[in-house]
């Protein structure tokens, strides 16, 4: 059986080798200084494109909060002489999908269409006027406004957006990243559209965005494309820069709710998308509380003391360190308990490290499943946009394998310890015992 292991272990990696091998990025700046990201893919007739801006959440501050995100929002909803409706249609009448995502460091916007010439064309079109020439109309204005709100009205009787809220403002305190995303209530209220132009106009420049673009399409004839999509914004400055994330100060908040079970969450600043730690720590995270059932936090909280159904730890990579977190949730009268007996796990992993066959297990599964990571167009295109935007090297994806297997017990271990402290985690329960 072990040997069985090995060979898959083996031919997984020495596919997913093959399989980057095969994928070359291109890499060039457009007139106006964009950077682009090209995959030329004919298998299917199809074209990915994804914009990003460095116009996320951070960019935001207490006394302009959730501007970031009604900006995102309502660029799509009116543009070029188009209104909502109209963008709609002309979408659906070729058949392509736009979308978009955000988060604290980018706002995103993804097209897929048929790479043919008549529905390339309809699309590229109505793309081209959401990023370059949005409108932001009163009424759109008003109706969305009204929708976050009611949102986060909702969402504030939550336990877990409770939960995640006062995490957040504990381990960023005045830093960007601790901003709620959505926005506070009585900031938005007072939004005008004024607001989001002048956002629009400081955030969405050339020089402060990405494209990737993978598919059907030609390296000229996606030259082209990144041209028509950026020509018209404003050059911007370069190199929008954030603060450091300074340590936070250690402590345990407890917040009364209804709710039947405690919700449980732990966190530190953690790590950097381009941090040098990043595979060790990766790796070791795995085998902390990232694996699933075979993590030793599921192995402790849940399979030996039944104090959790679901317990697991992550890191949040971002510009700067986002987020290590741990959470679960248990029954009221357990939660001292379970937040104890979490605490001594990651006290021990951190002191102590890991085995070596807890490490060749966890290698073994991340490579075993990063091919499915990539095994489409849209999230190959994810991963262009992220390495454009992070600007990380071209070869990360072909490197990606190569830097997991050669991660060894020692490097976990000195990383683990150099990097998080578990007497200075931040620490939420909300649903607490009385």
């Amino acid at each position: 059986m072990q040997l069985m292991r090995l060979v898959v272990f083996l031919l997984l990696g020495f596919y997913a080798q093959i399989t980057f091998a095969s994928l070359p990025i291109q890499y060039w700046l457009t007139s106006s200084g964009v950077r682009v990201y090209f995959v030329e893919n004919r298998d299917l007739p199809i074209l990915d494109i994804s914009i990003d801006f460095s116009a996320g959440s951070s960019m935001d501050t207490p006394e302009k909060s959730g501007h970031a995100n009604l900006t995102r929002r309502l660029m799509s909803l009116g543009a070029g002489g188009f209104n909502e409706d109209q963008i709609a249609t002309a979408l659906a009448d070729v058949g392509a999908l736009q979308s978009g995502s955000f988060d604290r460091d980018r706002a995103s916007f993804s097209l897929r269409t048929l790479s043919s010439e008549r529905e390339r064309t309809q699309a590229l079109d109505i793309y081209s006027r959401i990023i370059q020439h949005p409108e932001f109309p009163e009424s759109i204005l008003a109706r969305e406004r009204g929708r976050v709100i009611a949102g986060i009205k909702e969402a504030n009787m939550k336990p877990d957006y409770i939960a995640s809220r006062a995490l957040m403002e504990m381990l960023y305190g005045d830093h960007p990243y601790g901003l709620s995303g959505s926005g506070e209530i009585g900031v938005l209220e007072k939004v005008t559209r004024e607001d989001l132009v002048a956002f629009y106009q400081t955030y969405y420049t050339a020089k402060n965005a990405v494209i990737a673009i993978m598919g059907d399409v030609s390296r000229i004839e996606a030259a082209g494309i990144a041209e028509s999509l950026t020509r018209e914004l404003s050059s911007g400055v370069d190199n929008i820069l954030l603060s450091p994330v300074q340590l936070p100060k250690a402590g345990i908040k407890k917040i009364a709710h209804p709710a039947t079970q405690s919700h449980i969450l732990m966190a530190y600043p953690g790590l950097r998308r381009d941090d040098p730690d990043y595979f060790p720590l990766l790796v070791g995270n795995y085998i902390l509380g990232g694996g699933g059932f075979v993590s030793r936090l599921m192995q402790e909280i849940r399979q030996k003391h039944g104090l959790a159904y679901s317990v697991y730890s992550y890191f949040a990579p971002f510009k700067e360190q986002g987020p290590f977190q741990i959470g679960l949730q248990t029954k009221k009268d357990q939660a001292d308990e379970a937040l104890k007996l979490t605490q001594d796990v990651l006290k021990e992993f951190v002191a102590n490290g890991l085995t070596e066959s807890e490490l060749v297990a966890a290698k073994q599964n991340i490579v075993g499943g990063f091919p499915l990571r990539i095994d489409s167009n849209q999230k190959i295109i994810g991963y262009l946009a992220m390495i454009g935007f992070y600007d990380l090297p071209l070869t990360y994806l072909g490197d990606y394998i190569k830097a997991v297997e050669a991660v060894t017990v020692a490097q976990v271990i000195d990383a683990f310890q150099r990097r998080i402290n578990p007497e200075g985690m931040v620490t939420v329960v909300v649903g607490a015992a009385k």
